[in-house]
């Protein structure tokens, strides 16, 4: 089955989004190959490290919010 990895990266964003914290902290609980590729994508600074946390870019916390709006909103 091929699987659109932008849609899954877009889905781990907007959940990203659910456990904000701190102004511009979420915990981080998704798949390393996905945090890499938001990493890669520029919407949150590199998840590599002891902290339980990543934290958004100005871009990504925009862009998380948006599409938790879009997916899980009523």
């Amino acid at each position: 089955m091929a699987i659109n990895k932008d849609k899954v990266d877009d889905a781990a964003l907007a959940l990203l989004y659910l456990t904000l914290h701190d102004r511009y902290r979420a915990w981080k609980g998704f798949d390393w190959d996905v945090l890499d590729r938001l990493y890669e994508k520029g919407m949150i600074h590199d998840p590599v490290g002891k902290v339980k946390s990543v934290v958004f870019t100005d871009e990504g916390l925009e862009r998380a919010k948006a599409l938790f709006k879009e997916l899980f909103e009523e």
